[in-house]
C-alpha cells in the first residue's frame, strides 16, 4: 500500500488514462480521469467506502501507469484504444462477451462510410472501440463531424441528404473528389487512434501549401478545420461525464439500485425490488412527427433489446404531452407478452405523471409510477387521487443531493429515454424532408 501511496503522490492534476496492473505485469483495469491524482488517489483513501468487487481490485493493484493528454475526447479514445488492447479483467462490462458499440469505418470502400456497428465482423473494415455506451459513441461522431464530414449511410443516395444541408456529410462532391474525400477520412482515422499532433501537422502543411499557391479560400476552409480541431481537443472543452465514484461499474449499479429503493420506500413509493425499470418520453416540434419512447433498464444497465418507439397516432398535430403520454402507455399495457417493469418512469412533471397513473389505473395496473422533472431534477410522486376518479390531485417533489446515487440512476435512465425519443423524431423529419 505504500507503493500506491507514493505513486498516487508523484501523479499530475490532467486528464488522462491509468491502468492498475498485478504483480504479474498483467493490466487489470483502465480508465480515464480529468485529474489523474484525484481519480487514482480516490481508490487508496476511504476505502471503506469501496464496494465489494473494487476492493478486491484494489487488493491485488502493484504497478500503476498512467497517460496524459490535453483533453477529455482524447482519454476517452486512448481509454477504448487500451480496454481494446489489454481486455482487463475489471472492465468487466466492456470485456463481458456483450456487444457494446463500436466506431466502424469500412476502409476498403472507394468512398469509405463511417457508422456504429455491435461486433467487428467484417474484415475490410477498420473498428474503434468498444465504447461503454451508444451515446458516448454518438458524441465522439457529432465531435469529429463538424471537423471531418462524413458519409453515414451504406448506400448512399446519389443526391443531397440532411446532413449536407447541416455540413456535415460532403455527398454530392464526393462523387467527384474521391482523393479529397479519402485525405479527410485518413485525418479522421488518426484522430481517432489519438495521433491528434500529426493531424494537425498534416493539416498544417496542406494549409501552407494551399497559401503558398494563392488559393486562399481553400486555405481558409483548412484553416476554420484546424481551429475545430484545437477547440475540441483544448482542456476547457468538455464533451464527456467522467465516472462518478470510486467503485467499479457492478459496484456502483448495485449501490444506485440499493439507494433508489431506500429513497423511493422513504417517500411513500413502495418497492422490494428494481430488476427491470422501463422509462418513457415523448418528443415532438409543435405536435408534428411526434413519436414516443420506451426504454428498458436490467439491474440497472439499459437493456436495448427490450426497447420499443411508437409513432403518435391519435393525436392530430396538437403539441399535447400529456395525451401522447397516454397514448403511448396505453399501446404498451396492451403488449401483455412483454414483462410488466418494478416501477415507471416518465420524463417530465405533474401531467405527465398523472397521464401515466390514469392509464395504469384503467387497465388494473399496480406498478409504482414517478417522474422526473427536467428543470430542477425533482423527482415527482403521486400521493392522491379525487374520489372516484383516476385524476391525482396532490404529489410530492422530491430533491435529492446531487451526489445521490438514486438521482444518477434516475436521470441515466431518462436521458437515455430522451435520446432514443428524439433519435425516431429525428428519423421521421428527415424522411419527411427527403421525401
Amino acid at each position: 500500500m505504500l507503493i500506491k501511496a507514493l505513486s498516487c503522490n508523484i501523479l499530475p492534476f490532467k486528464p488522462g488514462v491509468y491502468l492498475f496492473l498485478d504483480k504479474k505485469n498483467e493490466v487489470l483495469y483502465v480508465g480515464k480521469a480529468k485529474s489523474l491524482k484525484d481519480r487514482v488517489s480516490s481508490y487508496f483513501i476511504n476505502q471503506k467506502n469501496l464496494g465489494p468487487k473494487t476492493k478486491i481490485l484494489v487488493s491485488k493493484i502493484r504497478k500503476i501507469k498512467t497517460f496524459t493528454v490535453a483533453s477529455e475526447i482524447e482519454a476517452l479514445l486512448l481509454e477504448a484504444k487500451y480496454i481494446k488492447k489489454y481486455k482487463p479483467k475489471y472492465n468487466t462490462r466492456l470485456t463481458d462477451g456483450k456487444a457494446y458499440p463500436l466506431i466502424r469505418i469500412t476502409v476498403k470502400d472507394i468512398f469509405p462510410k463511417v457508422l456504429i456497428a455491435r461486433k467487428a465482423d467484417e474484415k475490410n473494415s477498420l473498428y474503434f472501440g468498444p465504447f461503454p455506451n451508444s451515446s458516448v459513441v454518438w458524441t465522439v461522431l457529432r465531435t469529429v463531424r463538424k471537423i471531418f464530414p462524413y458519409e453515414s449511410v451504406v448506400n448512399h443516395p446519389k443526391k443531397p441528404c440532411l446532413y449536407y444541408h447541416l455540413e456535415l456529410c460532403p455527398c454530392p462532391k464526393v462523387f467527384n473528389n474521391r482523393a479529397e474525400y479519402r485525405k479527410n477520412i485518413n485525418h479522421l482515422i488518426d484522430f481517432l487512434n489519438g495521433k491528434t499532433k500529426k493531424v494537425i501537422k498534416d493539416i498544417l502543411k496542406e494549409r501552407d501549401k494551399l497559401s503558398k499557391k494563392e488559393e486562399f479560400e481553400k486555405a481558409r476552409d483548412i484553416q476554420r478545420k484546424l481551429e475545430a480541431i484545437e477547440y475540441v481537443t483544448n482542456p476547457l472543452y468538455k464533451t464527456f461525464d467522467y465516472k462518478i465514484g470510486t467503485n467499479l461499474s457492478e459496484d456502483s449499479l448495485k449501490e444506485q439500485i440499493n439507494d433508489l429503493i431506500k429513497e423511493l420506500n422513504r417517500n411513500g413509493v413502495f418497492v422490494k425490488k428494481l430488476d427491470r425499470i422501463e422509462c418513457y418520453d415523448i418528443s415532438n416540434i409543435s405536435g408534428k412527427n411526434a413519436t414516443g419512447s420506451m426504454v428498458v433498464f436490467i439491474n440497472g444497465e439499459k437493456d436495448t433489446s427490450e426497447y420499443r418507439r411508437f409513432k403518435i397516432r391519435g393525436v392530430d398535430k396538437v403539441p399535447n404531452d400529456f395525451a401522447m403520454m397516454q397514448e403511448v402507455l396505453e399501446r404498451r399495457i396492451k403488449h401483455i407478452e412483454w414483462q410488466y417493469p418494478d416501477l415507471v418512469v416518465v420524463d417530465g412533471g405533474k401531467g405527465q405523471v398523472s397521464s401515466a397513473v390514469s392509464v395504469l389505473k384503467e387497465q388494473n395496473v399496480m406498478t409504482p409510477i414517478i417522474g422526473l422533472a427536467k428543470r430542477e431534477e425533482k423527482i415527482i410522486i403521486p400521493l392522491s387521487r379525487h374520489s372516484g376518479s383516476s385524476r391525482i390531485s396532490s404529489f410530492s417533489e422530491v430533491s435529492l443531493p446531487k451526489d445521490s446515487p438514486a438521482l444518477h440512476l434516475i436521470m441515466r435512465i431518462r436521458d437515455e429515454a430522451h435520446r432514443f425519443a428524439i433519435k425516431y423524431h429525428r428519423l421521421l423529419r428527415s424522411k419527411e424532408l427527403t421525401s
